[in-house]
């Protein structure tokens, strides 16, 4: 059994033609501001764990993060690496403005916004981002570091999402090339990469710290 992409179907009244625009159907428009709330409250708990961290360092204390419970997952030490702030300030400030952009974008969408195509190619473009830039983080977490952060995962989960289905809509409206095959395969069965992409980084998981699960 197959269902529909959650996107609006190509001509409907959710398109302008005379300018170009495109819009969406409340599905992706929901799937949207779902992922990138996810992303946002992870960014949120971490930015002001990290800022706790910094502090109790300052005051000469010690801070208890919620989200360490074991040598595996242990927060504390993904923010205490080098990896945490990639580009000169930690990464989840990033998410705070990128995720918060997001969720703008999907609001816009269920008030019936339209948008021109260079406008979703941005978008696919910033997601395209968003996903090797968490898939090169949870190599970092993985097998560098050698911890892990629960909201850090959340984080890619909600990322993950929103580039595929950002994809699929624009494979819909026939904004990215593809061969028809594929552009349909992808449209039909639209919730199978996504799924597929978090069950590979969950097999990552499980596999990389084995001996520590089953102990």
């Amino acid at each position: 059994m197959t269902t529909t992409a959650p996107s609006d179907t190509a001509g409907s009244d959710t398109d302008d033609p005379a300018s170009g625009a495109i819009g969406a159907g409340r599905p992706l428009a929901w799937m949207l501001i779902v992922s990138a709330l996810a992303g946002l409250v992870a960014a949120w708990v971490i930015t002001y764990d990290k800022f706790m961290l910094l502090q109790a360092k300052v005051d000469g204390e010690t801070y208890e993060l919620g989200c360490s419970f074991n040598p595996v997952v242990a927060c504390g030490n993904i923010m205490e690496s080098k990896q945490a702030s990639v580009f000169g300030f930690p990464n989840p400030m990033l998410g705070l403005v990128t995720y918060g952009m997001v969720v703008a974008i999907g609001v816009g969408l269920l008030a019936g916004a339209r948008y021109r195509p260079w406008f979703w190619l941005g978008l696919q473009g910033g997601t395209l981002f968003g996903v090797v830039f968490c898939t090169w983080l949870m190599y970092q977490s993985l097998y560098v570091i050698g911890a892990l952060c629960l909201w850090c995962c959340l984080a890619w989960v909600g990322t993950i999402f929103m580039f595929w289905y950002t994809l699929v809509h624009n494979l819909k409206h026939r904004l990215l090339p593809a061969p028809e095959g594929l552009r349909r395969g992808l449209l039909e069965f639209h919730w199978l990469l996504p799924t597929m992409h978090v069950a590979i980084i969950g097999m990552l998981i499980l596999t990389r710290w084995w001996d520590f699960w089953t102990s």
